[in-house]
């Protein structure tokens, strides 16, 4: 490919995060005109090279070229102004400001030094009828659910008339209907002769939309190829490449107790649809999926920090539905969430009031108890996760994540639950952090918790449960036992089986 016929192309290059090499030596060139696919699975360095080509990261080594000129971009707004815009995966939008606003951060029309409010209108509109997107200009993002806060960042994208787009995972939070509405809108793109650069976990949508597909694996770029060549099945074999490591833990038996949790139908709309399971007292239940399929939103709509529409939860065959995360606690539920440091631990607290924080109330019924006494059983606490500290007075702001990790674990381990869930437990975690947090699993499995372990790390997963659903859609899309059949497990991620595996 010409120069003249590329948009963006990169040439040789690395980016390295500490030790981790996430863009190791690619060479690329994305064709002027076109919807360009890139995909592979998480970790991949997908969305590392896009920040690359957008500006909103460095690299350590090689080119970039945008429309034939070789740039050295130091961050987005020079990205913009070279031509490459970036939706990027994790939304970054203004909460206090207006849908409006948000839309047109950086491509603001003025009159002398203050905003156009009469071309801000007329842009908005435009834009409004080419993605058929119908927000309130005026609402305050900070209180759109997230799918809107995804149009509002794809018309952003949009109204920048950049060369390229660069697009990562547009179609993740929102609905089948809305998704056609974007597909139509990228189609559009490209007639118009601007480029998408589209970074999906959706194979059967980049199979549907591109031109030509790219694979990464592990940093490194596989192969790239006309779409039109291309099958589910050929892109996942791409992808894997090799084999998972779940040798890290003995294969564990199917647990054989009484159900201890049992969902039925559980419905949210546009997020869960009809999701059924059981977990058995003493049983690592894995859930799996790509990110946005629906995990999470199961846990917390479990744990009570999201409402449901329908459906029924049971523990030990009682029908519960709590209406807050205070009332799992009491009906028999923990939780480590996905983010320790917003929603798991109070950084600038100690280590004791962390440990004993979901039980501060019930050791204080009845009067007053001394802070020996909350530091004895701090530090008993402490000692039984195997964490690594100084002091239980200190903070826990001052930890490894490892470290605070282990804190949610002590945490749970004072209320003792008969459902624990857990939701990215090692990430951000060093080797010997994960193995510690694993071992600690499967002490509280065996004393007779039944564990809901939700994580990104398919190994992982593999590695630790005995039995794992994946989830596609808001859907349980197919149930798998150990041993594990990797390339089915894999392929399920992306709906390609409904067939329980045994």
């Amino acid at each position: 490919m010409s120069a003249s016929t590329a948009v963006v192309s990169v040439r040789d290059m690395v980016k390295t995060f500490g030790a981790t090499r996430a863009v190791r030596g690619v060479t690329l060139e994305i064709p002027r005109g076109s919807i360009f696919g890139l995909v592979g699975e998480n970790g991949a360095g997908k969305s590392t090279l896009a920040k690359l080509m957008a500006g909103i990261e460095s690299p350590d080594s090689g080119v970039l070229t945008i429309s034939g000129r070789e740039q050295s971009l130091r961050d987005p707004h020079e990205g913009i102004k070279a031509g490459v815009s970036m939706m990027a995966q994790e939304i970054m939008l203004v909460p206090d400001a207006t849908v409006e606003q948000n839309v047109l951060l950086g491509s603001m029309p003025r009159r002398g030094p203050f905003p156009n409010r009469k071309e801000m209108r007329r842009r908005y509109a435009e834009l409004v009828e080419f993605t058929e997107f119908d927000l309130d200009f005026k609402a305050k993002v900070g209180s759109l659910r997230v799918a809107d806060q995804q149009k509002v960042e794809i018309m952003r994208a949009l109204s920048q008339d950049a060369d390229m787009i660069i697009m990562d995972e547009p179609s993740a939070a929102l609905t089948t209907d809305e998704v056609e509405r974007l597909h139509h809108s990228i189609r559009e793109i490209a007639r118009r002769g601007s480029t998408v650069l589209l970074i999906s976990h959706f194979l059967e949508e980049v199979l549907a939309l591109t031109d030509h597909v790219a694979i990464m694996r592990d940093g490194d770029l596989v192969r790239v190829g006309p779409t039109s060549g291309e099958t589910v099945d050929s892109l996942v074999a791409s992808m894997v490449g090799r084999a998972l490591d779940t040798d890290y833990h003995e294969p564990k038996p199917q647990a054989d107790g009484p159900v201890r949790l049992s969902v039925s139908h559980l419905t949210r709309a546009g997020i869960l649809d009809d999701v059924s399971f059981d977990i058995r007292q003493g049983e690592i239940l894995g859930l799996a999926g790509l990110i946005g399929s629906g995990r999470s939103e199961i846990a917390r709509c479990i744990f009570g920090a999201d409402s449901f529409d329908s459906g029924e939860i049971h523990i030990d065959g009682e029908l519960v539905r709590p209406s807050s995360p205070h009332e799992a606690i009491a009906q028999g539920m923990f939780m480590v969430p996905e983010s320790r440091k917003e929603q798991g631990l109070v950084l600038g607290s100690s280590i004791s009031d962390n440990l004993l924080l979901a039980t501060h109330k019930k050791r204080s019924l009845g009067g007053w108890v001394s802070k020996r006494t909350q530091w004895a059983a701090a530090e008993k606490l402490a000692q039984s996760v195997d964490l690594r500290f100084n002091s239980v007075k200190q903070a826990v702001g001052s930890l490894s994540g490892g470290n605070q990790q282990k804190i949610l674990f002590g945490r749970a381990a004072e209320v003792n639950p008969r459902l624990l869930i857990v939701d990215e437990p090692t990430r951000g975690v060093d080797i010997a952090a994960k193995r510690a947090i694993h071992e600690t699993l499967e002490e509280m499995a065996a004393s007779g918790m039944a564990v809901l372990f939700i994580s990104s790390e398919l190994e992982e997963v593999l590695g630790v449960c005995s039995r794992v659903l994946v989830i596609h859609r808001g859907r349980v899309q197919a149930e798998f036992k150990a041993p594990y059949d990797e390339e089915k497990v894999i392929s399920a991620f992306f709906g390609q089986s409904g067939l329980p595996h045994d």
